[in-house]
């Protein structure tokens, strides 16, 4: 099963436990190798159709999870694989949702981009630039009307934020106090358009302030800040103070998709973020703390090893959905007797 960050943390805003350092390396790591894995498997043409991958971004998610509550919910945009595996969910079945086959995790309907886990209070991985923006709103007054005292988190990319569904969402979780919050993670390209080159405003954790919303910027390569800026966010929507904006600067190592070369970023750019890579960054910190050895190190990463390997011979022996099951689980039956047919 996957490691997962999930609960509250047992750590401090200003300090973390031995325990959650090893929780975030094996997440982090997990996350990382299984991705690379699903970039190879494409390449062989196991895994069809787009294909995003998190390779860089992993702190976004760990750090979060960590710093969020049970219960509390999580929706993205369609680089999406991290995010269950962060939470708990079974990586095999993540990764024969990648193989279309009727175990996965959206029962082989959802490919790459569409991953959903109930259970997990994962509500997707969504294919429409943005479109998750205002359902996270949406989820947050769901929390709110229930009286719940949980929150929805919602990711969204850099490019997202040129939607009005971005704007239209801000202003009515602003309004009604709705406990969201709304996350951005930067990491330089819409596709492969730098921010600089889609609006004059590059800084944009700024955009909150239309909106009177507190936000701030996050170094987001560093699993720490990730948290420290969650839990002081879900703090705020905690207390019915509403919701926050977070700018999480990141990085993918990747193109966009798995079609994408990447041309349009210099050798130099990529390896100037892969030098304070998330994951290197908490293996130092277990080795510098002795939290770690280097044998205990090479235990954890063997163990990765073979639960990737594991999760790859589950998808290949795994059936593909019977025909029949095309249009289940797509509409809802109601018998409503205002409806006829």
């Amino acid at each position: 099963m996957a490691a997962t960050t999930k609960g509250k943390s047992k750590s401090t805003s200003k300090s973390f436990s031995k325990e959650t350092y090893l929780t975030w390396f094996e997440s982090m790591l997990l996350m990382r190798k299984f991705e690379e894995k699903a970039g190879q498997l494409y390449g062989q043409q196991k895994i069809k159709g787009f294909c995003h991958l998190y390779i860089g971004q992993e702190a976004c998610v760990a750090g979060a999870v960590s710093a969020l509550e049970e219960g509390d919910k999580y929706i993205t945009a369609y680089r999406d694989h991290a995010h269950p595996i962060a939470l708990g969910s079974d990586p095999r079945k993540i990764m024969a949702e990648l193989f279309a086959k009727e175990t996965g995790i959206s029962k082989g309907k959802g490919g790459s981009m569409h991953m959903f886990d109930k259970e997990h209070h994962f509500f997707g991985g969504h294919g429409i630039v943005g479109g998750q923006v205002p359902l996270g709103a949406g989820i947050g007054f769901a929390e709110k009307y229930n009286k719940s005292g949980k929150l929805c988190i919602c990711y969204m990319g850099d490019g997202a934020v040129r939607q009005g569904a971005f704007h239209e969402a801000l202003t009515i979780a602003m309004t009604w106090k709705l406990p969201v919050i709304f996350v951005i993670e930067n990491n330089g390209y819409a596709m492969g358009t730098s921010v600089s080159r889609t609006s004059n405003v590059t800084e944009l954790y700024t955009l909150a302030e239309a909106y009177d919303m507190p936000s701030e910027p996050v170094d987001a390569m560093i699993v720490e800040d990730v948290h420290k800026a969650v839990e002081k966010a879900a703090k705020r929507a905690r207390k019915g103070d509403g919701p926050s904006l977070l700018e999480f600067k990141t990085y993918r190592y990747k193109g966009h998709s798995m079609s994408d070369p990447a041309k349009y970023r210099t050798k130099d750019e990529v390896e100037e973020y892969k030098a304070k890579d998330p994951i290197e960054q908490v293996r130092a910190t277990l080795l510098k703390k002795k939290y770690a050895s280097e044998k205990d190190i090479e235990k954890i990463e063997e163990k990765i090893k073979e639960q990737v390997a594991e999760c790859v011979k589950f998808a290949e022996e795994s059936p593909f959905p019977d025909p029949s099951e095309a249009f289940k689980d797509v509409y809802a039956q109601h018998d409503y007797p205002y409806i006829k047919g």
